[in-house]
């Protein structure tokens, strides 16, 4: 019996053969993965080699995550959908009924939602204390931690965490140190360098950064740790997208650059600020004010990155008029893009937290935290200038 060949689009055309390589990194939207027969893939399973099925990983997020590792000093780092999947990766994979987590009191708001409202659901106990104090840590502690969560540089807050006394703690205890890297990126610190078990980024904000992909990124220094939370990310679905896997690794390619640039315009924008009469205090590590400048200044090696916050004299009304000024900065609940973004945590990532607990924080009414961005920093001085004074009515 004679086949014959084809006569529509249906089947699918093979990929054409090269002696050359691409310089870009091609994009693989593909769902699935086809192998010649059921021996393959029975090998491809046992060996985990090769890809097989998108949720399982795919070939953009195997890319990304290398050039992570590369920054970060580990292997085997793993994309997640977002950095709030990377921490429930992380939280899924290592953590059962009965477990006790610690974390620090001034976490992202999102981490404080899941272990306060959500980790308890499931049976697993958390509660919080200051990262700035490694005593209050260590009297934290009960016999059934089983984890440690802090963030270098705190949301939004910019408290630098005693991290050398934590991580004694953890390793005394015998506990994992989860380290949310995403605020300092590996330009300022190296968690898994100084005793961290774990680390995580939102790979959406300055390691991307352009605003257009939503991504998480988990590495663990031991393999067995790394295999549960691969297997968590596998099961929830926590599954990257290709297409914003391949943009993110494209906005890497910047990163060093971006973050000298945006470092720089936020020393001098921090300077700015503390000298405008509508400004009460800004928050920064290089400044001698900042109340961890001591430690900021061993731990970040003088460096003080591209996040900042200030509190404006006035309360909600200061607020809104500052934002209105000054249309340029885009006020939106995010960080790291190329350009300056304003973020007001009472009204967005704190806003669930009752007032007294905002208080107790330092977040009032007149509180933002800037992520400063490359443009040209007389221009950025300009306008928060502008916007400062009309906070004054």
């Amino acid at each position: 019996m004679t086949i014959k060949p084809p006569t529509s689009g249906v089947r699918r055309t093979e990929w054409p053969a090269s002696t050359s390589r691409p310089v870009v990194t091609p994009l693989q939207p593909s769902v699935v993965y086809a192998a010649p027969d059921p021996d393959a893939l029975d090998a491809q399973y046992a060996t985990g080699s090769g890809f097989t099925y998108a949720r399982e990983g795919h070939p953009n997020a195997e890319v990304l995550a290398a050039k992570i590792d590369v920054l970060e000093g580990a292997t085997g780092g793993i994309i997640t959908g977002s950095g709030m999947s990377a921490i429930g990766a992380v939280f899924l994979g290592c953590l059962k009924a009965g477990d006790h987590v610690l974390g620090g009191d001034q976490l992202y708001g999102r981490t404080l939602r899941l272990m306060t409202q959500d980790l308890p659901r499931l049976g697993i106990t958390t509660s919080l204390a200051d990262p700035t104090d490694a005593a209050a840590m260590r009297a934290a502690l009960r016999p059934e931690t089983r984890m440690i969560v802090v963030e270098v540089i705190s949301n939004p807050t910019i408290r630098v965490a005693d991290m050398a006394g934590i991580a004694q703690v953890a390793r005394e205890a015998g506990v994992l140190l989860v380290v949310d890297n995403t605020f300092t990126t590996p330009r300022l610190y190296r968690p898994l360098d100084h005793g961290a078990e774990i680390v995580v980024h939102s790979v959406t904000k300055l390691l991307a950064g352009h605003s257009d992909a939503t991504l998480g990124y988990v590495a663990a220094r031991d393999p067995a740790l790394r295999e549960a939370i691969m297997a968590a990310n596998v099961t929830w679905g926590l599954t990257p997208s290709p297409w914003d896997c391949w943009m993110a690794e494209r906005g890497m390619h910047t990163f060093d650059l971006r973050f000298e640039r945006a470092q720089a315009n936020a020393g001098r924008l921090a300077e700015a600020l503390a000298a405008m009469p509508a400004v009460a205090r800004v928050i920064y590590p290089t400044r001698p004010d900042h109340p961890d400048h001591n430690r900021a200044t061993g731990l970040l090696g003088g460096q003080g990155g591209n996040m900042l916050s200030f509190e404006l004299t006035g309360g909600r009304a200061a607020a809104n008029a500052f934002t209105r000024a000054a249309p340029e900065i885009a006020f939106a609940p995010t960080l790291g893009d190329v350009g300056t973004t304003l973020s007001h945590p009472a009204s967005s990532s704190h806003r669930n937290l009752a007032p007294e607990a905002r208080a107790a924080q330092g977040i009032s009414e007149g509180f933002f935290r800037l992520s400063v961005g490359i443009e040209d920093a007389d221009l950025l001085i300009a306008e928060m200038t502008r916007a400062a004074a009309a906070s004054l009515g």
